[in-house]
């Protein structure tokens, strides 16, 4: 396997993160588009998380029949990543909702 290296770019990394080479945002961009970043991160995450837990009972599935191509160790490890991903997707929860509450009971 023949493996090269690519020089950094520094340029185009700036165009990918909507910057100019300065440092500031692009005329472009606007306060929607960036809004729409954050909405499609949690569904991207969330999607994500959901799919862990799928092939995580997948795999409990097929080591309870007795599939000889799935080990205890390939659903345990399984199991501990979809565990590690629902953990940290509640606390997200769980800092949302605290965030929204202390803004709701601001002082106008």
């Amino acid at each position: 396997m023949d493996l090269k290296l690519k020089p950094f770019d520094f340029a185009q990394a700036v165009a990918r993160a909507g910057l100019r080479p300065d440092g500031q945002p692009l005329a472009g961009t606007d306060a929607a588009a960036q809004g729409a970043g954050f909405p499609a991160a949690m569904a991207q995450a969330l999607k994500s998380v959901s799919q862990v837990q799928q092939e995580a009972t997948t795999l409990q599935r097929e080591l309870q029949l007795d599939n000889p191509s799935v080990s205890l160790e390939q659903t345990m490890v399984a199991m501990q990543k979809a565990q590690l991903g629902f953990q940290a997707t509640v606390q997200v929860r769980n800092r949302l909702v605290q965030a929204y509450s202390d803004i709701m009971n601001m002082q106008v």
